[in-house]
């Protein structure tokens, strides 16, 4: 389930519906000084970001992303969140 949902990242429709879905400005504000800061579309940075975190992560990292996923109505979004939330660097003020 996962696996797929980060394999359609790579379509920009799917991406722009997940940030649609978070509803969470403060998260958004930070994807798009990234994708600013990069000269690159906020899709293209949930993608490449979602994928880092899986060649990356630890096993403490997997470990909490597993459980926010369990406790979640939605896994997928949750997971996707989650690991933006943790990836994304902070803005100073927001």
């Amino acid at each position: 389930m996962l696996g797929n949902l980060i394999a359609s990242l790579d379509d920009p429709k799917v991406a722009m519906g997940l940030l649609a879905a978070f509803d969470e400005p403060a998260l958004l504000a930070r994807l798009a000084a990234v994708a600013d800061a990069s000269g690159r579309l906020p899709t293209d940075i949930v993608g490449s970001t979602v994928r880092n975190f899986m060649e990356t992560a630890s096993d403490d990292l997997w470990t909490q992303l597993i459980g926010i996923m369990n406790r979640a109505d939605d896994p997928g979004l949750a997971a996707i969140r989650a690991i933006l939330e943790k990836a994304l660097p902070q803005i100073k003020g927001v």
